[in-house]
């Protein structure tokens, strides 16, 4: 019998993120017609908390997080990290305070429309994760999104630049 160790590391990682690709598609089409209208706001919150988790990424690593392009550079590792090895993208600086995330490849494009779901949610779920990740890594750094896969691009590309000073009357927000 085959052993676990007898199949290479990498076979493994790109199966485990197949198969995790999946995940928000198989949950869309089991809870939406239970939850209904709500559905997306709450699959929101739940990309949002799991942004949290490139900062422990980016701390345990040591990713650096300090520039534009340190920003950039620190997400696309750290999407490929969560999202494996289908997930292709390169980080290219601008200027000193922009940079832009170009992706070509997204494994929730890729695999996620596998399970039969009708609709595809995953510009909301990759938005909720970068915007909000971006921001936890670097409150001082803002992403926006300028193309998109989901929408028909060719590629997605993000941009990541300082956010803007408030405007004086307006609180900044904590």
């Amino acid at each position: 019998m085959i052993g676990l160790r007898d199949i290479p590391e990498e076979t493994r990682w790109r199966l485990a993120a197949q198969f995790a690709a999946r995940l928000p598609a198989m949950y869309d089409t089991a809870f939406r017609p239970v939850v209904g209208e709500r559905y997306d706001e709450i699959e929101q919150e739940v990309w949002m908390g799991l942004s949290r988790t490139a900062f422990t990424i980016a701390r345990d690593l040591s990713l650096p997080v300090g520039s534009a392009q340190d920003l950039a550079e620190t997400m696309r590792m750290v999407l490929v990290i969560l999202f494996g090895p289908g997930f292709g993208a390169e980080a290219l600086e601008i200027s000193s305070d922009r940079s832009v995330i170009i992706i070509k490849r997204c494994p929730f494009l890729e695999h996620g429309d596998t399970s039969g779901s009708t609709v595809n949610p995953a510009f909301r779920r990759c938005m909720a994760f970068t915007l909000t990740a971006t921001t936890v890594l670097n409150k001082e750094y803002t992403a926006r999104f300028v193309r998109t896969m989901c929408t028909g691009n060719r590629q997605c590309e993000i941009k990541i630049e300082k956010a803007a000073e408030p405007k004086a009357g307006t609180k900044k927000k904590t």
